[in-house]
């Protein structure tokens, strides 16, 4: 498991300059494209650039923003709170910021870029339908998530993903109404440029490859969170059970977007049982293994 934490930490580091590169691939293809020579390409890529370093200071106040979660009451939460407590002094871990979102959905999620500047987040439906034991070990994947330093490139990725969507969209609407007033203008259509082609393919591929990153980020780590969880607590029928109860749950998380998608315990959005004709393009972007192998996982141990 150890050596396993240790390839994540090197798959992170590799997962986070692919992220940024891609970012600054797409603003200096989005500064060609806008047009406004070379000056509009340094503005792309400063922006791309300031985007990057951005998430890594403050992506997961964006992530908790996003989600509307709010601070948990240490008097209105206070079982929250001694679990989040107990577990971390087991795990040898500084307590996090707690936060909960309302929503009748039961999930939750770990951020941050540290131990030392970490928050987890549980959703109000999570404390209602699970019991002591099982919450516990939702939990306690959660802070395994961040002793094992998965945080931060799943932080990160929320920023990142978010930032290649928009300027990719800008710069395709930029383009159309550009490329009509060019026309009537008389001027050269830069869409006959082969290199404005290969750029606009860019921009088209760019955030599904985006959402590939995204779902590399999760896929292992979920399925390593929920054996460093079984280790803290020492009890996996706890963890079991309560992946059985989200199993059999079919709420949607209203609280999670597809940026966040890949921080939550579960896939939160709906469609990822979906058993019909694109069930096997729906899964190729699938954030989270499938609860059943999870659970089989955790059975054997």
């Amino acid at each position: 498991m150890y050596q396993q934490i240790a390839s994540n930490k090197r798959r992170s580091a590799a997962l986070i300059f692919g992220f940024v590169l891609l970012v600054v691939l797409v603003g200096v293809v989005v500064g060609r494209l806008i047009g406004g020579g070379p000056l509009a390409t340094v503005v792309a890529l400063v922006i791309a650039t300031v985007m990057a370093f951005t998430s890594y200071w403050k992506s997961d106040s964006i992530a908790l923003a996003v989600s509307r979660a709010v601070p948990a009451d240490p008097t209105t939460y206070q079982r929250l709170h001694n679990l989040v407590e107990g577990l971390c002094i087991a795990g040898g871990l500084p307590k996090p910021k707690v936060y909960v979102i309302n929503d009748p959905a039961p999930n939750a999620f770990a951020t941050g870029r540290n131990p030392q500047h970490a928050a987890i987040a549980v959703t109000t439906g999570l404390l209602e339908k699970m019991n002591r034991v099982e919450l516990e070990g939702v939990i306690a994947h959660e802070l395994s998530h961040i002793r094992n330093y998965d945080i931060l490139v799943s932080t990160i990725a929320v920023t990142l993903v978010g930032s290649i969507a928009l300027m990719t969209d800008l710069a395709i609407r930029m383009m159309w109404w550009n490329g009509g007033r060019t026309s009537r203008d008389g001027d050269r259509n830069n869409g006959a440029n082969p290199l404005a082609l290969i750029g606009f393919v860019l921009l088209i591929l760019a955030p599904i490859v985006a959402k590939a990153m995204q779902a590399a980020v999760s896929r292992k780590r979920e399925t390593l969170a929920d054996v460093s969880a079984c280790q803290m607590t020492r009890y996996p029928p706890g963890l079991i059970s309560a992946l059985e109860k989200l199993r059999a749950d079919t709420t949607t998380t209203h609280s999670a977007s597809m940026a966040t998608a890949h921080m939550w315990i579960e896939q939160p959005l709906s469609g990822v049982r979906d058993g019909g004709k694109l069930s096997f393009f729906h899964r190729m972007f699938d954030t989270h293994p499938p609860l059943e192998e999870r659970i089989a996982l955790l059975k054997e141990l």
